[in-house]
Order: C-alpha cells, then structure tokens, then sequence
C-alpha cells in the first residue's frame, strides 16, 4: 500500500507522522501549486467548485509518484462536497487509474462504526500492535493541535512583534523542520519547540494593530494555495488575523456532531440571523462574523469558491451583520481565473478602510 491524501492546510503534516508511525508509505503530493489546478480543471466537470479541482489534481500528482490507495474526504451533506466522493472515483477510475479509495464521512452521516471499518482498512497494512497504532494516531492528532495552535498564535502576533517579519520566519522555519522528522515524537519535540520560540519573541504591546478573522468555506480559508497566500500578504502588512475553522477544529466538530454538541458557541452567535444548518459551514460562517466583532476584531473576510451554494446564502446575510453592528465585511470569491493583481488591490483597499476607522475613532475619543 502507496497511500495518498489532498492537502488541507497543515493536515499533511499529521498524515505524515501518522503512516510513518504506522510504518505505512505515504506519498505526499506536491504542496497545490499551479500544476494542481490545471490538471484538475483540465479533468474535473467545469461547474464544480475549486476545491474539487485542487484535489483532483493533488490525488493525480500523488499517483504519478506512485500512490495506489486514495482517502477521500466526503459527507453526505447538502452541499456539493457531499458529491466529492462518487464523482472523484468516478472520474479517477474512468482515467485508468488502478487505485483502492477509503472515503473518510462523518460519523453521524456514516455511523460510528462504518467510519472505524474503514479506517481499519489503513491501519490493517501496518505491522504495529493495537496499543501502538492508537498511540500513533493520538500522536497524530496533537501534532495537528500543535500546528493549528502555532499558526494562529503566530498570525495573531504578527500584528506586535518588535521584530517586522518574525513570526513568519519562525512558522515557515518550523513547517520545514516538521517534516524532516521521521517519526511522530520528533515531530512533536520540534513543535514544542518553535511553540517556545514563538511565545518567547519580543512583542510591542502598546501597538494597536489592525485585526482582521477569516470566515467562510472551510477549505479556500484553511488551503493557502486556493485563498492566494491571503493570510502571509497580511502578515507582511502587519495585520493580525485569526480564523477558528481549522484542522483540527473540523476533527473536534466531526467527533460532536453525532450528539449534536459542536461549535455551540458559533451557533449561538449567530442564530439571530442564520439558526438553521445550509450546508457546508455556512452557518459557521454567520455565527464567525458575529464573534469577531464581539470580540474586538476591526473586519472580517469571508473567502470561498465560486458557485458555492452554503456560502452564497452568507453572503446575502454578511451585509446585514455588517450594518447592525458597523463592523466592515468584505467577501472574496476564488476560482481557477481569479487574478492575483485584482485580488491584493482589493485586500490592500479593505486594510486601507480598516487603518482610517481606527485613526478616526482615536480622534474622537
């Protein structure tokens, strides 16, 4: 077995240290790039959302280095991610790809127990002992809780470090140490410490910088190659940002849904104006921006794929959120056409928006 998965933010890293402790081969696709897109939307059907066409491309770069065996994301929610599954089979096999494909769901789409059957076709490939393999996938799991936790921290104090440019130097540096390591304890060891290095960097408390969280569809916020770097643009403007909806936020969220305890505090937040489930994380969306602002935050972007069904529901409410609270919204719809140049014009203009508000309320006071 030569198993392979899309990319989804920092989960690459978990995988990684995952089927290396298991002693499993894991062929990790080239991080998306150009190459990615282009063969996706050279194979993918032409109304399908970015990032089916991203992963398709991963999955085909990953089998011509080898791979056999695919894992698939999927559900069986309302949105066109519930399609994903079917189609990239589908589509993978009509290529001619001889390949085995382990379709991860939702436990409360799947069941409990379908969901282990399935993981259990992995974790039956490794020669490690039962309390081994656990200890492998607990590993696993606190290494995507140490990255998440790193990058947030990390584009959070961007926006106060004395030092222009640390933080993005110490998370770059710890990503390519991370995966030199060859097994899940070293990996966690160098995690734990960039996670000191990071805390220890001098920060500037009397700064006031701009905030901004990053809302919408949980993929195009989390994969940095769909949303164009948004987040590294803004740690070179200075701005601190913050987006709850994660790796291993959607782990932790997956594991509640069945007994329908997850994401209350979102929920919550925004059930004034979207109380009811439409689809993808559209709801999260809703309940996001309400908590930004509640939280101290100066705007939010909303990001998300073209034609995306849950998030264009948000969009109609955003602007509504916006005004009730006078809290700046922008929304950014990415495809594979979306031009690099117009797009940072755009975030430069918001951030320009943000900047005055502040400078203003400051004269008032």
């Amino acid at each position: 077995m030569k198993i392979t998965a899309p990319h989804l933010g920092n989960v690459y890293l978990a995988a990684k240290a995952l089927f290396d402790g298991l002693e499993i081969d894991y062929i990790m696709p080239p991080l998306s790039n150009k190459s990615a897109i282009e063969i996706g939307s050279l194979y993918s059907p032409e109304e399908i959302c970015l990032p089916f066409k991203i992963m398709v491309g991963n999955y085909i770069q990953a089998i011509e280095k080898g791979a056999d065996t695919v894992i698939i994301p999927g559900s069986c929610g309302p949105c066109r991610f519930g399609e994903y599954g079917e189609m990239q089979m589908n589509l993978l096999n009509k290529l001619g790809y001889d390949l085995e494909f382990i379709l991860i769901d939702s436990p409360g789409d799947i069941g409990i127990k379908e969901l282990f059957n399935r993981i259990d076709r992995i974790s039956t490939k490794s020669n490690k002992s039962g309390r081994q393999k656990i200890k492998v996938l607990s590993d696993a799991i606190k290494i995507m809780n140490l990255i998440d936790k790193i990058e947030g921290e990390a584009r959070y104090l961007t926006g106060y470090e004395e030092e222009k440019g640390k933080c993005k130097k110490i998370l770059n540096s710890c990503i390519r140490e991370a995966l030199k390591c060859n097994n899940p304890q070293e990996m966690i060891q160098v995690l734990k410490e960039y996670e000191m290095e990071l805390n220890n960097i001098k920060l500037d408390k009397s700064k006031n910088p701009v905030k901004i969280a990053i809302i919408g569809e949980i993929y195009t916020i989390i994969e940095p190659f769909s949303n164009l770097y948004i987040e590294d643009k803004l740690m070179d403007y200075g701005v601190s940002t913050q987006k709850k909806l994660t790796p291993s936020w959607w782990v932790k969220n997956m594991a509640l849904s069945p007994v329908k305890l997850n994401s209350l505090d979102i929920k919550n937040a925004g059930k004034e104006y979207l109380s009811i489930g439409v689809g993808g994380h559209g709801r999260e969306c809703i309940g996001e921006a309400v908590l930004a602002h509640e939280n101290g935050f100066d705007g939010a972007i909303q990001i998300f794929p073209m034609g995306c069904m849950p998030e264009i529901v948000s969009k109609a409410i955003l602007p509504t959120i916006s005004k009730d609270k006078d809290f700046p919204i922008m929304s950014l719809i990415v495809d594979e056409m979306t031009g690099e140049a117009g797009y940072v014009t755009r975030i430069e203009a918001f951030v320009d928006l943000l900047e005055r508000r502040k400078v203003d309320a400051l004269s008032w006071s």
